[in-house]
C-alpha cells in the first residue's frame, strides 16, 4: 500500500491524537456516524503507515480479539488465555477444537496479503469461487461494501459468523487500499448486530468501526512503545539465536519457548531474561507450558 507523507513521523508523540470529537461524540444518524467512522479509520490509516509499529504483531493481536468476540457470539466460554492455549499448545496431529479453529482462522486471515487464495487458506471449508462471489457483492463505499458482504454471507449461511466477519473485514481492507486484513468489525459488533439488515446493519458497522479504530490506534501506540523497548534491550542478549527470537516476538501475539530457535533450556532462560528486562510478559500465570508476548 502507498501512504502519502508530507511530514516525517519519527516520534510517536508527533502523531496527532485521535480527536476528542471522535472518541466522545454521541452521533445518532447514519450520516453523522459515517463521518465519525471515516475520521477514525483515517487516523488508523496513519498508524498502519508507521514503520515503527510492528504490523504483523499488531494484526495478530487484533486477530485474537476478533476470535474472542466470535467465540462469545457462539456462547462458548473460552477467552484470550484459552484461545492462546488452543493454538500454541497444539501437538502434531491434534485437533484444535471449535475455539482453536476460530482462532486459527483469524490468524491465517491476517498473516498474508488479502487475496482469494489467502482467504481460502483461512476458511478451508469454503470454495474459493464462493468466497470470491461473496466479496463481489455490492461493491461501493468501504463500510457499505463490508456490511453488504457480511449480510450476504449470513443470509446464505446463517451461523457462519466467523466467515462473514472475516470477509467483511477483507472487503473493508480492499476498499481502503490496505494490503492486509485488519480485524476491526468483530471486536466491536454486538451479537444482535449480526442479525440486522440494510441501513441498520450499516449503522451498526459504522458504530463498531468508530470504537474499534480508536482501540486499534491505542494498541498500535502501545505496541510501538513496547517494541522500542524490546529492541533497546536486544543487544544485551548474548544467547546465539537471540536476534531471531526477538523477531518472533515482534510478529506473534504469543510465543512458546519451544518455538524459539534455541535449545529448550536456553529458550526458557532467554524468556525469563526478557521478562526481567521488562521487554516481554509471561501471559499464562502458569509454572509450566508458559507463553510469552510483547
Amino acid at each position: 500500500m502507498t501512504f502519502a507523507r508530507s511530514y516525517h513521523l519519527s516520534d510517536l508523540d508527533m502523531l496527532p491524537r485521535m480527536p476528542a470529537w471522535v472518541t466522545s461524540a454521541r452521533a445518532e444518524t447514519l450520516e453523522d456516524v459515517a463521518f465519525l467512522s471515516g475520521s477514525a479509520l483515517n487516523h488508523l490509516h496513519l498508524m498502519l503507515g508507521r514503520a515503527e509499529v510492528p504490523q504483523a504483531l499488531f494484526r495478530d493481536r487484533l486477530a485474537l480479539r476478533a476470535a474472542e468476540a466470535c467465540i462469545a457470539f457462539s456462547g462458548r466460554p473460552e477467552r484470550a488465555g484459552e484461545l492462546r492455549d488452543a493454538v500454541h499448545l497444539l501437538r502434531p496431529g491434534d485437533l484444535p477444537g471449535p475455539a482453536g479453529e476460530t482462532s486459527l482462522a483469524w490468524r491465517r486471515a491476517v498473516e498474508r496479503p488479502v487475496s482469494i487464495k489467502a482467504l481460502g487458506r483461512a476458511l478451508p471449508s469454503f470454495d474459493l469461487r464462493q468466497i470470491a462471489a461473496w466479496l463481489d457483492v455490492g461493491k461501493g463505499a468501504p463500510v457499505t461494501w463490508a456490511a453488504k458482504v457480511l449480510e450476504a454471507v449470513l443470509h446464505e449461511v446463517p451461523r457462519a459468523d466467523v466467515v462473514g466477519l472475516i470477509l467483511a473485514d477483507a472487503a473493508l481492507a480492499q476498499a481502503l487500499g490496505w494490503d492486509h486484513l485488519v480485524p476491526l468489525l468483530a471486536p466491536a459488533l454486538k451479537r444482535a448486530d449480526l442479525r440486522k439488515h440494510g441501513e441498520d446493519l450499516r449503522l451498526a458497522c459504522h458504530r463498531a468501526l468508530v470504537s474499534s479504530a480508536v482501540e486499534a490506534v491505542r494498541l498500535a501506540a502501545d505496541l510501538e512503545r513496547r517494541t522500542t523497548h524490546l529492541k533497546s534491550v536486544a543487544p544485551k542478549l548474548r544467547a546465539k539465536g537471540a536476534g531471531q527470537a526477538v523477531e518472533l516476538f515482534l510478529t506473534s501475539d504469543a510465543v512458546a519457548p519451544s518455538a524459539l530457535p534455541l535449545p529448550d533450556r536456553a529458550a526458557r532462560r532467554l524468556c525469563d531474561r526478557l521478562v526481567d528486562l521488562g521487554a516481554v510478559r509471561e501471559l499464562t500465570g502458569r509454572d509450566t507450558f508458559r507463553l510469552y508476548g510483547v
